[in-house]
């Protein structure tokens, strides 16, 4: 194994031991309060922008802080709001339930973020050097990273290609 390997065991083995810990009512609604308070944001920023007028002169200024501002207080409600339902889930017992599935969760979003790094790498030279050639992980989540690129608009589909896979004449010998 090389060092890509290891990073890659790595960055799987600490989402799925932050999800173990943290349980998958937080996680999922951690993640569920990041995409609303984007989409809240982005459909708010340019109406708010308008507040901010007396303070902010420059107007693309102040829309990027009316989206941040937006952003960042239903993000810190969500939080609360997450805090206080992983509060019941302790009180009623599930707290076990709830942290094994969200090692799983864990797990789950470790292998995306490979996968999304691996599609990215695409974009780089990485693909054309011995370490990732020679790498044992990387080309077993190209697969994943290819459905991850399904999943983007065709526009931006085209310019990301996941980054090659080694071939078994790449592969290091005895792998």
């Amino acid at each position: 194994m090389t060092w890509p390997d290891y990073v890659i065991i790595g960055i799987i083995l600490v989402s799925t031991l932050i999800s173990l810990v943290r349980g998958f009512v937080r996680e999922a609604l951690s993640l569920a309060f990041l995409v609303i308070a984007f989409w809240i944001a982005k459909m708010f920023f340019h109406e708010f922008s308008g507040h901010l007028t007396p303070w902010i002169e420059v107007p693309s200024l102040r829309m990027g802080a009316a989206f941040f501002l937006i952003f960042v207080v239903v993000w810190i409600l969500g939080g609360l709001l997450t805090f206080l339902v992983a509060q019941l889930i302790d009180a009623t017992g599930l707290s076990g339930t709830d942290r094994v599935i969200g090692m799983m969760f864990g797990f789950a979003r470790g292998v995306l973020l490979v996968a999304a790094l691996v599609m990215l790498a695409g974009l780089t030279p990485f693909p054309n050097d011995p370490w990732w050639r020679e790498s044992r992980l990387v080309g077993e989540f190209r697969g994943v990273a290819e459905w991850l690129r399904s999943l983007l608009p065709d526009d931006l589909a085209q310019r990301v290609q996941p980054g090659a896979a080694p071939t078994n004449a790449q592969k290091p010998a005895g792998g």
